[in-house]
């Protein structure tokens, strides 16, 4: 009886793991990022992460983890009060009102040009054809040869 549900249940498992692929596949088809999208701002702690990186690692060359160094990493985050957590604070603030300026001219240049970010995708699309017609030309020789 042991051996008929253990051969039961990696079945599940695998039809489980199929239905998570396919519709992982489905979300990444959908998903069509635009590259010149403004990269949103980092956060106080990842702003004391770049700072915290460098002093981690002149403290310990040896150390090649980089679990080690953002589990030491959270663990003085969390150790700090909020004033010495200030200067992240407000640089990380800094860098959000700048990432806001940048992202309102973003969308108004979308809004405004929008004909023209289709133009730069027809190009591109143009090129992908070009290539495709010139890898057909390239066949279409080998079939008059034969």
């Amino acid at each position: 009886m042991k051996g008929g549900k253990s051969k039961a249940a990696p079945k599940k498992a695998d039809s489980k793991l199929k239905t998570k692929s396919a519709g992982a596949s489905k979300k990444s088809a959908k998903a069509a990022k635009d590259p010149n999208k403004p990269k949103r701002p980092a956060s106080a702690f990842f702003v004391f992460m770049e700072e915290f990186r460098k002093q981690y690692k002149k403290e310990h060359p040896n150390n090649k983890s980089v679990a080690a160094v953002g589990k030491a990493g959270g663990d003085k985050w969390r150790s700090l009060s909020d004033a010495e957590k200030a200067p992240y604070v407000s640089k990380a603030e800094k860098k959000k009102t700048e990432y806001n300026k940048t992202m309102q001219a973003y969308n108004k240049k979308l809004a405004e040009g929008s004909n023209g970010a289709e133009e730069e995708e027809s190009d591109k699309s143009k090129s992908e054809v070009n290539d495709n017609e010139e890898d057909d030309d390239e066949s279409g020789e080998e079939d008059d040869d034969e």
